[in-house]
């Protein structure tokens, strides 16, 4: 029998007066680590919602030293100008924040239908919590992503906008086939019971990419997955996230990460891990002419030396290339 993985270390350190669990509709789940000024413009933008329905927000502060998130957004659910709940996620990382924060929508709201997710860094259309749920509705689908719109300091760095790594994966709303980050997602209730702890694969901690292989196996289970392109968050991008040695690292990541989760998904096929190595040979070999093929395209060369890089990355996977960018969080 295989041991039950281990909860998450959890104190719920804010919880606004009156709150009634069971009305609640709808959970943003939003992690925060070292942006206490940030946290608290994307939790303004979440209570500008503009919806009938009965939204909380669970807060999960992964700094459980400093804990300078908590401190800032501690008053506004104690004074429940912000309907929900303020926890820290004692284990520091990605994935262990996050999970956190979606067992303690499973144990505290026993009606929600909806869990949404926004970063720290990002701000919420008024209409997004709203657009997000008619989408899961009208389109059926149990899992919906939505776009998140680069805002950069500089406006000369605007045209960055059109790198892959920055770029949407879909320009208009209605099914798809796969979804790759959580940065503005909906899941719905049933599949989050159904997935089970740890509901993002701490194997991914520090790199990132749980988000994406939690997806990737929920797609393999048959939920279906959509997106919604009106549902806009906005992303601040700073100075750091416009340097080629960030883009670079992150396209090689985005690579490593694309590896990691097709070995997961191809474990128990025969030939499977074969198949992704001779994948990632391949795309290899093809990433020089695709390359000139997008300078010619778009003239930019950022934009095309991005699969050369992806390549690069899925190669690197092979011998153990990590790209743990949550380890030191002052580089990403």
């Amino acid at each position: 029998m295989n041991p039950r993985p281990a909860e998450p270390a959890i104190s719920i350190v804010a919880r606004s007066p009156g709150l009634t669990a069971g009305h609640v509709e709808a959970v943003v789940t939003l992690p925060t680590f070292r942006r206490p000024e940030m946290l608290l413009e994307t939790l303004k933008s979440l209570q500008a919602q503009r919806t009938t329905r009965h939204f909380a927000v669970i807060v999960m502060e992964n700094d459980a030293e400093a804990c300078a998130g908590a401190a800032a957004a501690a008053p506004l659910f104690q004074s429940g100008t912000v309907e929900g709940l303020l926890i820290v996620a004692h284990e520091r990382g990605n994935c262990r924040a996050y999970n956190a924060g979606w067992l303690t929508a499973l144990m505290q709201f026993p009606s929600f239908r909806h869990l949404l997710v926004i970063d720290d860094d990002e701000l919420a259309d008024p209409d997004w919590l709203e657009r997000m749920c008619r989408a899961s509705e009208s389109l059926g689908a149990d899992i919906v992503g939505g776009p998140q719109v680069p805002v950069f300091a500089a406006p000369e760095h605007a045209v960055l906008a059109a790198h892959p790594v920055f770029r949407p994966p879909y320009a208009s709303t209605g099914l798809v086939p796969a979804l790759y980050s959580s940065g503005n997602l909906l899941v719905s209730r049933h599949v989050l019971e159904a997935m089970g702890l740890p509901f993002l694969d701490l194997r991914f901690n520090f790199m990132g990419g749980g988000d994406s292989d939690f997806l990737s196996r929920a797609a393999v289970k048959g939920y279906k997955l959509g997106w919604c392109a009106e549902a806009v968050v906005s992303e601040a991008v700073p100075a750091r996230r416009v340097e080629a040695d960030w883009i670079r690292a992150r396209s090689l990541r985005n690579g490593v990460i694309s590896t990691l989760v097709e070995k997961k998904k191809h474990a128990n096929e025969p030939f499977g891990r074969a198949r992704v190595i001779a994948k990632s040979v391949a795309l290899l070999a093809a990433s020089p002419m695709r390359a000139l093929v997008k300078l010619a395209t778009t003239g930019s060369p950022a934009r095309a030396v991005y699969p050369i890089h992806v390549a690069l990355g899925r190669i690197g996977a092979e011998f153990g290339y990590a790209n743990e960018q949550y380890r030191q969080p002052e580089k990403n």
